[in-house]
């Protein structure tokens, strides 16, 4: 399928830090986490080891929320957070 990220996603998400490759890398890849409205969430957990507004961070877990519409999946939100995750998501699976 193919993957639109909305434009105002894309401003959203290179504001909060992350780029349209790793959008896409989320969708493809990342583990489900809970959405609401009828959507579905995807996030992952990147290496990140960079400083961001004045702090160091070793991570960065990206949020991708989105809906399927005919042979797409289409963005709707983006959330970025910064820290280190003890226990990742996928690793339950």
């Amino acid at each position: 399928m193919i993957i639109r990220i909305d434009p105002h996603t894309l401003e959203r998400a290179e504001e909060r830090g992350a780029s349209e490759k790793e959008i896409e890398e989320v969708i493809k890849s990342g583990f489900a986490i809970d959405a609401k409205y009828g959507r579905t969430g995807k996030a992952k957990i990147f290496d990140f080891h960079e400083y961001r507004h004045g702090r160091f961070y070793e991570e960065k877990r990206i949020e991708v929320f989105y809906i399927i519409e005919k042979e797409a999946y289409i963005t709707v939100t983006v959330y970025v957070f910064y820290g280190k995750w003890e226990e990742k998501d996928e690793d339950k699976l």
